[in-house]
């Protein structure tokens, strides 16, 4: 149980909130946040809904997206028909890792506007490229990022 339960709670709808602002539906950001801060270790989805006030079909929704993007594992529980989700250790990057081809997805789609416009002075193909070399970018240094942030995770200080 937290000290002050009204600053955790605005933790986790500010942060939610910055999250949305960023392109992450808001309901899942607000599930990620309310698992994020729990003391439990998880929460079951009458948990959830108690908590952040809407139904269960929005919690439904919002964990199933959660799971598909791998940040939230569901967890039977013994003697009980509900379920309890968490989070995986490492869910903060777990979605990077997946051997998700997003980057370069959205680099091949910028590609493909590229060609659609067919006019190499067009103000819309410099931006095309720039996003396309950009999402290139990102697509070969994550890796790496990832293997930097795993090690000043685990180093103690």
């Amino acid at each position: 149980m937290a000290t002050d339960e009204q600053a955790l709670h605005d933790v986790v709808e500010h942060t939610a909130a910055i999250l949305t602002a960023a392109g992450f539906p808001k309901q899942p950001a607000r599930v990620l946040m309310a698992l994020t801060v729990s003391t439990t270790g998880g929460l079951t989805a009458q948990e959830l809904s108690e908590q952040l006030g809407v139904s269960a079909a929005a919690i439904s929704g919002a964990v199933r997206y959660l799971q598909t993007i791998g940040i939230v594992r569901r967890l039977s529980q013994t003697g009980s028909r509900r379920d309890r989700y968490e989070l995986p250790e490492n869910a903060w990057y777990t979605a990077l890792t997946s051997e998700s081809p997003i980057y370069g997805v959205l680099a091949a789609q910028a590609d493909a506007g590229v060609a659609a416009i067919d006019d190499p002075s067009s103000v819309a193909t410099a931006r095309l490229t720039e996003m396309a070399r950009f999402y290139r970018f990102l697509e070969t240094r994550m890796p790496q990022l990832l293997i930097e942030w795993e090690a000043v995770r685990n180093r103690i200080d």
